[in-house]
């Protein structure tokens, strides 16, 4: 009897195998887990690398002063460039051509001089150095092939804190990846539970005060501490706000609706998708054609508008991203509310009313 204990207890003390303790250590949770990880990774790599490996111009919009003799042919011929890099639209004086410039009608303007050696080609930098140097060369190319010399006249260059005229982008960038991971970290600090309706109301308000203090936060550093984004403080504390909330609200709606793979599905369409596409880096009309298309209907690229066009251009051309970051945050408020109610509503039916 002895004997078979003493073999009893020796099996159950004997190492384990490898494959064992590997089904002990990682399970099958985890392997979803990882295997989503290294989708998104993939993801990122392709919706960066995508966008960003090689921009080209399409349809940068172009004003046209020049004498009526000469101004609806040099349009005619500017429009009808291989690719269409750009879209030149025929204005009468340079006052007019400045204007749309700073109220973001147009990306440059050519002013043509018959009668003097050189050409002039106004820009306005702040708007984008990436769109302004594609459009230089272009028309560079164009005034070489008649012969002509150009003068390039920044009318409105970035602020010397922001001399690559990305500041904006990566204020924004801050703004959006801070509101998802604070809806994550009070996800993670409930246990990833599927919240309840009452914690689910709690949690939104909690990011009221929360992007208050973001969006104050990075005002001071753009603005007084790093000196890049001078200038309409409180206006970007209110850009923000609203920045940081859609991050926030859509990351709650996002967990609340698919628990730990709603933080995925946020970090897909606010970083994979949104970052590449938001114009910071090039804006659109550099952009391939999906990710010119989506920028400005997500909140990176609403955003990055908002923040550049209120700091450099008096805040014109704006409304639209507003809205666009109005729409987001009243969307992640209705669904992360609706999602709560309705899985209340399936508890109380199938085991009577729970507390919150």
């Amino acid at each position: 009897m002895s004997q078979i204990t003493d073999s009893a207890g020796a099996q159950a003390g004997a190492p384990r195998s490898v494959l064992g303790q590997l089904h002990d250590a990682i399970t099958p949770r985890a392997v979803m887990i990882m295997v989503g990880v290294l989708l998104l990774q993939l993801a990122f790599a392709l919706s960066y690398m995508g966008a960003l490996h090689n921009p080209k111009p399409h349809k940068i919009a172009l004003d046209i002063v020049a004498p009526t003799a000469l101004a609806s042919g040099l349009v005619e011929q500017i429009n009808a460039l291989p690719s269409q890099p750009l879209k030149a639209t025929a204005v009468t004086t340079t006052v007019q051509a400045e204007k749309r410039l700073m109220d973001r009608s147009s990306s440059a303007a050519l002013v043509v001089r018959p009668a003097a050696k050189a050409d002039v080609l106004m820009i306005a930098s702040a708007g984008g150095p990436s769109v302004a140097a594609a459009t230089e060369q272009i028309v560079q190319k164009i005034e070489k092939a008649q012969r002509r010399e150009i003068k390039v006249v920044d009318i409105h260059p970035p602020a010397k804190g922001d001399s690559n005229g990305v500041s904006s982008f990566y204020l924004v960038l801050s703004w959006t990846i801070g509101g998802y991971l604070a809806a994550s970290a009070l996800n993670m600090a409930a246990g990833s539970k599927r919240p309840t309706l009452k914690r689910t109301s709690v949690r939104l308000a909690a990011m009221v005060p929360y992007a208050f203090v973001s969006g104050i936060g990075g005002a001071i550093i753009v603005g007084p501490v790093l000196n890049c984004l001078p200038g309409a403080f409180w206006d970007l504390v209110g850009l923000g706000v609203l920045i940081v909330l859609a991050g926030a609200t859509v990351g709650v709606a996002l967990q609340s609706l698919a628990g730990t793979v709603g933080l995925g599905l946020t970090i897909l369409t606010f970083t994979i998708l949104g970052n590449p596409s938001s114009g910071g880096i090039y804006p659109s009309s550099l952009l391939p054609p999906f990710w010119a298309a989506i920028g400005q209907a997500l909140p990176p690229g609403a955003g990055t508008t908002a923040v550049r066009n209120t700091v450099y251009f008096d805040g014109h051309d704006t409304a639209g991203a507003i809205w666009v970051l109005i729409a987001w945050v009243l969307g992640g408020v209705l669904v992360a509310m609706a999602s709560a109610l309705l899985r209340d509503r399936r508890r109380q039916s199938s085991t009577g009313p729970q507390s919150a």
